[in-house]
Parts: structure tokens; C-alpha cells; sequence
């Protein structure tokens, strides 16, 4: 499902993170991580099989000290015992490497390690404590990401491209070196790693910033200066619609440039908020751009003086809920059911010629209009509704439709 307006998608490296490829030319895929202590491993385990059932096609843990390295392997082994395949990315700052070698199991156990080369050690010791978590992923055959973030950029780099940068007879603007410094520290990182004999196709990047702008640059960048797969990110891009809205005016941005491989949104949970959230996005932003369907789109109208009934809004609702419900079963039983457009709409303006468009549609009646229905069914009009159960009718056309086209 891939529109036209999207002229080349940038072919990067493949990478195999477990069972997951990412690059190369496979599907775009969609991560998540947790917020809870992965010391405490039934929690972990809990919330990373929710992200996984909710689409999570790879799920990142803290790894920050020796107790949550320690829980890494219970976690991995509650997952499996769940039916939860889902890899697993130990996230590490600071001490990666000596948690790493203190505990085989939890190298193990993950499928894939983040290093960011801005706070994995500093002056001399930057290189060896690279060097050694580079060692582990090739003991046990495990790609990295090497994850740089404005927010912990390496100083020294910075500090350096700042330097040479006013020395210059036509200095750049200082947003412009800081993109630089982004950049280099990625791709300088990624090159040490190969150094050191890691495959590039154990190897994805990502350069994180919490600016729309800054990050669009900065990727425009790195995609025309390498070929490692790129994972993209808005980081600390916060909460509720601000941190939708950002997130997807970003990435809508590369991808529509054919420029990344992996994505996370990364929202701002409301206290005691559903996890879940920015996966579902994710797909949304997907699914909407036409890259991949995860679930059947509901096409829904807006609303106006011609519709002051609430009757449309209640059935979208309701067939919204239906259809994610359904979801499991019909993942199951009828493969490509992915795909499935609905519409529901509310009065006779827009409502025939949009139900048209759709693989199943309703018109319902506007204010004023006659108490009737029609449904359409692959662009024609198949039969007419009328009563107080029409959710109920229009549910049972739908699953009839999911059982005769995908069965």
C-alpha cells in the first residue's frame, strides 16, 4: 500500500533485530518502550506485551543498573511464556558497558543494544567503554543503534565544530554546527563500530532533537551522507496533541522523502495514561501516509448544522470500537483484513459519494432528512437501513464482508 506521491523510498542497510528486519527496503517499523523500573520484572514484562499486542513491532527497556540488568533475562522468559515475541532493546547510558559484561545473561536475552556515543564515557575512556559494549554485540551476534540525542550531545565534538566554526572566514549559524555535531557523531560512531568489526548491517542510527526543524535537517543530512538504517524520533516531543502534532509534522516530512526505516513517538503519558498511545499513532501516521495498514480505517465526517443529531457520531464510535475488538480474531483468521476502509457519514451531502469510496459505507440521515440508511457496498449501493438497531445491522454486514473477502 504504497501512494505514488512518495517518488523513492531511501534503501538502507537491513538489519535483523530478532525476528524484526528493519531497512533494506522492508516495511517501516513501529517501537515503543516502557516507563516502568525493569527491576521490576513482572511490570516490564506486563507493559511491553500491552505495547506488543498493541503493534510494537520492538520494544526498548531501561537498562540502568545491576538490578535491572539482572531482571532482563525474567522478563525475555516471562514474554515467551505469555506468547510475546517481541524483541527486546536494552536502552544504556553511562554504564552500558560494565552492565554488559557483568551480566551475560541480559546481553543475551536482548536482541539489539542502544548506545549513545554522548555520554558512553568521556575523554579516554570514550573509546574503550565504545569498544567494549561494540565486543559484547559481536559475541553475541546483536546489532546496536547508536541513538545520539541533542540533549546529551558529546561536548567535546560540539565544543571542536564550534571552535573551527569561528575560525571561519563565513561561519555557519550556530544551529547549523549543532546539526553538524549531530551528524558526525552518529556517522563518526557508526565507522568506529566497523572498525572494530561490527557489519553495517548490524547497524542503525538515530539523531534525535526535540525541534520539528532541527530534526528534518538533521535527516535530510544523514540520509545523504550514509547508508545505515535510520530510526526516527522526535524526542521529548510531550504531551496530548502538541506531542502528536509535532511528532507527525516531522515525520510525515522524511517519510514522504522516503527517509526512514523505524519510528517511535514519543509522548508525554498523562499520569496513569494508556502506554499504548503512541504506538497507536504511529500506525496512524503509517497507515494515513499509505506506507502500511494495520488495522481497518473509519472515515468519518466532521459534522455540521445539517447533521444536529448525534446518531452519526454515536456509530462511528461504536463501529471504531467494534473494529478494534474485533481486531485479534480477525488478525487470526483473515489476513489482509487490514485494509478494510469504512465510512460513516452524516447526511446526504458528502454521505453517498464518500460511502462510494469505501469498501462499506453509511449514509445516515442528516436534520430533516428521511429516517433511512443506505449502505454501500464496493461502490454500490447495496441496501437501505432503518429502525433503532442500524449499529448492530451495519456490524453484522461488516463481519460478513471481513469472512467473504478475506476467508
Amino acid at each position: 500500500m504504497t501512494y505514488s506521491a512518495i517518488k523513492s523510498r531511501r534503501i538502507s542497510v537491513p538489519v535483523k533485530v530478532g525476528h524484526v528486519t528493519v531497512g533494506g527496503g522492508a516495511p517501516i517499523m513501529v517501537q515503543s518502550m516502557t516507563n516502568t523500573d525493569t527491576a521490576d520484572a513482572e511490570a516490564t514484562a506486563k507493559q511491553t506485551a500491552a505495547l506488543a499486542r498493541a503493534g510494537s513491532e520492538v520494544v526498548r527497556i531501561t537498562v540502568d543498573r545491576d538490578e535491572s540488568a539482572k531482571a532482563v533475562p525474567h522478563i525475555r522468559e516471562k514474554l515467551d511464556r505469555m506468547g510475546v515475541n517481541v524483541p527486546l532493546v536494552g536502552d544504556f547510558h553511562y554504564n552500558g558497558h560494565t552492565l554488559l559484561n557483568d551480566h551475560p545473561a541480559c546481553a543475551e536475552a536482548l536482541a539489539k543494544y542502544r548506545i549513545n556515543p554522548g555520554n558512553v564515557g568521556f575523554k579516554e575512556k570514550k573509546d574503550r567503554n565504545f569498544s567494549m559494549m561494540i565486543e559484547t554485540a559481536m559475541k553475541f551476534d546483536r546489532p546496536v543503534r547508536i541513538g545520539v540525542n541533542w540533549g546529551s550531545l558529546d561536548q567535546a565534538m560540539l565544543t571542536e565544530l564550534m571552535d573551527q566554526n569561528a575560525k571561519s572566514s563565513e561561519p555557519l549559524d550556530v544551529r547549523e554546527v549543532m546539526h553538524e555535531a549531530i551528524v558526525q557523531s552518529g556517522i563518526l560512531s557508526a565507522e568506529r563500530a566497523v572498525e572494530l568489526g561490527l557489519g553495517k548491517d548490524k547497524i542503525i542510527i538515530s539523531a534525535k532533537c526535540s525541534e520539528v526543524q532541527d530534526l528534518i535537517a538533521v535527516y535530510r543530512a544523514l540520509a545523504a551522507r550514509c547508508d545505515y538504517a535510520l530510526h526516527l524520533g522526535l524526542t521529548e516531543a510531550g504531551m496530548g496533541s502538541k506531542g502528536i502534532v509535532a511528532s507527525t509534522a516531522a515525520l510525515a516530512v522524511l517519510l514522504q522523502e522516503g527517509i526512514g526505516d523505524t519510528i517511535r513517538i514519543s509522548l508525554t503519558p498523562e499520569p496513569g495514561g494508556d502506554r499504548t498511545r503512541e504506538v497507536i499513532v504511529a500506525q496512524e501516521i503509517l497507515q494515513t501516509m499509505g506506507l502500511r495498514a494495520f488495522a481497518p480505517m473509519v472515515i468519518a465526517c466532521p459534522g455540521c448544522g445539517r447533521t444536529t443529531s448525534t446518531t452519526f457520531q454515536e456509530l462511528a464510535q461504536d463501529i471504531q470500537g467494534y473494529v478494534r475488538d474485533r481486531m485479534p480474531d480477525w488478525r487470526n483468521n483473515y489476513p489482509g483484513f487490514e485494509t478494510l476502509q469504512l465510512a460513516v457519514m452524516g447526511c446526504i451531502v458528502n454521505g453517498p459519494g464518500e460511502s462510494k469510496h469505501a469498501d462499506i459505507g453509511i449514509s445516515l440521515p442528516g436534520t430533516g432528512e428521511l429516517p433511512a440508511a443506505p449502505i454501500f457496498i464496493d461502490g454500490k449501493k447495496a441496501m437501505t437501513l432503518r429502525g433503532e438497531n442500524i449499529s448492530e445491522q451495519f456490524k453484522a454486514i461488516v463481519e460478513g464482508y471481513v469472512k467473504g473477502r478475506w476467508g
